[in-house]
């Protein structure tokens, strides 16, 4: 099998435990050619994995961001906008106005914030990037006069408050949304259309002369399921939900334990031999 490009989720899956990239993925990427395609495919912004390509001393490199909902080439044109509709943003808001859920709003390269508290500045902290401060009403009046809406709705609070938001636009908008528990505190809003999957594929069809049959993928999470499964090789790390490790054709080490790098190192030449079955899950 003739591995051509990687793609990557990023957190739980090529970050480590301080959620950095570890030397050992660095040096990993650095024997790769640099016109060798790394993609990384993320429900974060564009700038908040711009800064991992740098980290990584790559040129700029297509980025499926939201994932999937926004998707750039190399050169930074747009080959994919999706986004929930302005109305169901208000909505969202709406139903979190007397809730103590915090809501982060996305669409393209900005970030908008209303509250200036834990969650903004864990995220703040987690992405590397500056959020805009604006309240959700302006936001969403911005949008609306833009004919605009958000690629990502973040919800952030306790369980059982995101248990509630999850069943109660579940109920109403399970067709529109993908309603998706990143964790027990987190759920991401995203719309329905779109995936990790749908992403690669508007770039490979527009900036490449090979399939999705010649890339290599890795996750570790529900929205890289789609993504595993379209590609020549999915391979899930050890610390990935059990549906994820389901569809893999590989299980590698733990995101902690450099699972992505133990699997990069093992494409010599362009080249991934596979010597075992293709459906049966070894440790990479």
């Amino acid at each position: 099998m003739e591995i051509k490009a990687f793609c990557s989720d990023i957190d739980g899956t090529l970050l480590n435990a301080e959620r950095e990239l570890s030397p050992r993925l660095i040096s990993a990427v650095a024997k790769l050619p640099v016109d060798f395609p790394i993609i990384l495919a993320s429900s974060r912004m564009p700038d908040a994995m711009r800064h991992l390509l740098d980290d990584m001393n790559r040129p700029p490199q297509p980025l499926i961001c939201y994932n999937g909902g926004y998707v750039l080439s190399a050169d930074g044109k747009v080959l994919e906008d999706v986004s929930i509709p302005v109305d169901l943003v208000a909505k969202i808001l709406h139903l979190t106005q007397k809730t103590d859920i915090h809501v982060s709003l996305y669409q393209g390269e900005k970030w908008y914030e209303e509250k200036d508290d834990y969650w903004s500045q864990r995220e703040i902290r987690n992405t590397k990037v500056q959020c805009d401060w604006l309240p959700g009403h302006e936001v969403v009046d911005l949008w609306t006069k833009n004919n605009s809406g958000a690629h990502k709705v973040m919800c952030m609070g306790e369980s059982n408050e995101m248990a509630w938001l999850f069943g109660e636009l579940h109920a109403e908008h399970s067709l529109d949304l993908h309603l998706y528990r990143s964790s027990e505190t987190y759920l991401e809003i995203a719309p329905k259309a779109i995936s990790k999957a749908t992403g690669l594929k508007k770039i490979l069809e527009h900036s490449y002369d090979f399939g999705m049959d010649s890339v290599l993928a890795f996750g570790d999470n529900y929205n890289d399921i789609a993504l595993l499964q379209s590609v020549g090789w999915g391979v899930a790390v050890e610390n990935a939900r059990m549906e994820v490790k389901a569809v893999a054709n590989e299980i590698t080490h733990h995101n902690k334990k450099d699972g992505v790098a133990a699997v990069l190192e093992k494409v010599q030449d362009l080249k991934y031999e596979i010597k075992h079955d293709p459906k049966r899950h070894t440790e990479g």
